[in-house]
């Protein structure tokens, strides 16, 4: 598994600046496969897509 936000192994690290960050946006890497994801941010929410594992929505 990897931070959704900055990309490096969750294991490794501290990630509580990640985890705060990501109250207020969208995630930018995929957490299965590390790639890096497209965002999209509207009024109304986000979806973020990775190639290989799909779209998540917040």
């Amino acid at each position: 598994m990897f931070c959704d936000r900055c990309g490096r192994p969750a294991s490794e690290g501290d990630h509580t600046g990640c985890a705060a960050a990501r109250e207020l946006e969208p995630p930018r890497f995929c957490p299965d496969c590390r790639r890096r994801m497209k965002v999209q941010v509207v009024p109304t929410g986000w979806t973020a897509t990775c190639v290989e594992h799909g779209t998540r929505r917040g």
